[in-house]
């Protein structure tokens, strides 16, 4: 049980949600800021891919131990240290002067979001219901791919304006002001929301998780530039064991009554196993075609970081305009049929840019870039709104901590899994291709469109575990 279900209010929703767009926003900012950072710091190619996945890695394996947390001391308690840690952590990166000092920040940045972010999820599962319950969580998964846009244009123009000549330390210096606002006035508007009873910390689970993210994340990111030496290889392999051992903790904690960090109960729901399949196929296709854009944009058409950042404003709004009106469209429409308009809608999208890098031969412009980002912005809010409804359909009341940590984490670690994996098969055909950024982009979009149809596939075969049901409480 939960000792506080009192609305968080206007106000209190919009601090939740100001909170939640820090750590998102900052997932994207930086890749805008990679080339300013290497001019700067000198840093070689590992370095870069370390500043990225250090994040990434801290980033997903807290979420869960953030959220358990979140559930024994208080949400609204959690989220403010998150937030004061993270506004800390932005302020040690934009003054680091070394890559070892930023890379350090980068990490304390990671465990901050996740203390964060699993507070807003389950807050406004445990305080909303019906109407207002699922604005919220639309306006959750709306805000996410916001600020995900928004992180790719102020990135860009924070970077090119210098202003002060601080370059891209300005790309995290700006996260200390938004910090210290929602700090001064989160305790008059967010209600304080815990399990009334504690659960003991699964310390088994936090470390093979830790590990288990580790061993995925990392070879990922840094193999394709060390030649995937036996370590990368073995890490990938240590996966399995670490799973089984894992789940054989967590079984062995649930037969004794208490609260595994990853509950097997929670694990064998069809709307988890479902939000699984969506974050594997659409989170990481996501993440990897934003990298991939803004690697073509900038160093294939030779456009200046706002101008790249800049080219994705059409998708920002038409994906924000989706997801605020998608819950009268799931009023009307079953989820399932809400998640296959998006997917038709991305196709569409996609295609029409397929076509727009043929007729253009590769002279992209954010004019003609506008149809297509247009469509894909308006599919990807209706899959990410899909997403958490789904995903928390069929999760209990006191069990909204748990349920949110593991959607949370299943996003973060895919959205790090794209560049990594995609990110790799875009690099992979471009040196195939001698360097001819269209067609390595054109492959990577063949490779995007046939995740979204095993995706459509996968939705309409699942009429059943998709069929409409009201949340348990």
């Amino acid at each position: 049980m939960n000792t506080s279900a009192v609305s968080p209010g206007r106000a209190g929703l919009l601090l939740l949600l100001t909170g939640q767009m820090l750590p998102l926003i900052d997932t994207s900012i930086t890749n805008v800021a990679l080339d300013s950072i290497t001019l700067s710091l000198h840093t070689n190619t590992t370095q870069l891919s370390l500043i990225v996945a250090l994040y990434g890695v801290a980033f997903a394996v807290c979420l869960a131990m953030g959220s358990k947390l979140g559930d024994n001391f208080g949400r609204r308690k959690m989220f403010l240290w998150g937030v004061a840690l993270f506004g800390i952590a932005s302020l040690l990166c934009g003054i680091a002067n070394s890559i070892t000092a930023l890379l350090a920040a980068r990490t304390l940045q990671g465990m901050s979001a996740a203390l964060i972010m699993p507070q807003i999820l389950a807050t406004l599962h445990v305080t909303l219901k019906g109407t207002a319950h699922a604005r919220a969580i639309s306006l959750y998964g709306g805000i996410g791919g916001v600020a995900f846009i928004i992180g790719q244009m102020g990135g860009g123009w924070l970077v090119s304006a210098d202003v002060a000549g601080l370059g891209w330390r300005n790309a995290f210096f700006i996260n200390v002001p938004i910090s210290l606002l929602v700090l001064a006035l989160s305790h008059r508007y967010i209600p304080e929301t815990r399990n009334e009873t504690p659960t003991r910390i699964d310390w088994q689970g936090t470390f093979a998780l830790a590990l288990i993210l580790c061993c995925l994340l990392f070879p990922l990111s840094l193999s394709p530039d060390l030649g995937w030496p036996w370590q990368s290889q073995a890490a990938l392999l240590a996966i399995i064991p670490l799973t089984l051992w894992m789940r054989a903790g967590a079984l062995r904690q649930e037969q004794q009554g208490l609260h595994p960090l990853m509950p097997p109960r929670l694990l064998k729901l069809p709307s988890i196993r479902f939000g699984l399949l969506i974050a594997l196929l659409f989170f990481s296709a996501w993440s990897g075609f934003m990298f991939c854009m803004a690697l073509t944009l900038q160093a294939g058409v030779g456009m200046a970081p706002w101008q790249s950042g800049n080219s994705f404003v059409v998708l920002g709004v038409t994906y924000f305009a989706s997801a605020w009106y998608a819950p009268k469209l799931i009023a009307r429409h079953n989820v399932r049929t809400i998640l296959l308009s998006g997917i038709a809608i991305q196709v569409s999208g996609l295609l029409a840019l397929f076509a727009t890098l043929w007729l253009t031969h590769g002279h992209l412009n954010a004019l003609n870039l506008a149809p297509s980002t247009a469509l894909i912005g308006y599919g990807q809010a209706l899959i990410v709104n899909s997403f958490y409804r789904i995903g928390m359909r069929d999760i209990a009341t006191q069990d909204a901590g748990a349920g949110s940590a593991i959607l949370s984490t299943l996003q973060q670690a895919t959205l790090g899994l794209g560049p990594a994996v995609l990110g790799g098969l875009f690099l992979h055909l471009l040196n195939l291709t001698q360097g001819n950024y269209n067609e390595a982009l054109g492959g990577f979009l063949v490779a995007e469109l046939v995740m979204m149809l095993m995706l459509a596939v996968a939705a309409i075969g699942a009429r059943q575990q998709l069929a409409p049901r009201c949340p348990a409480n």
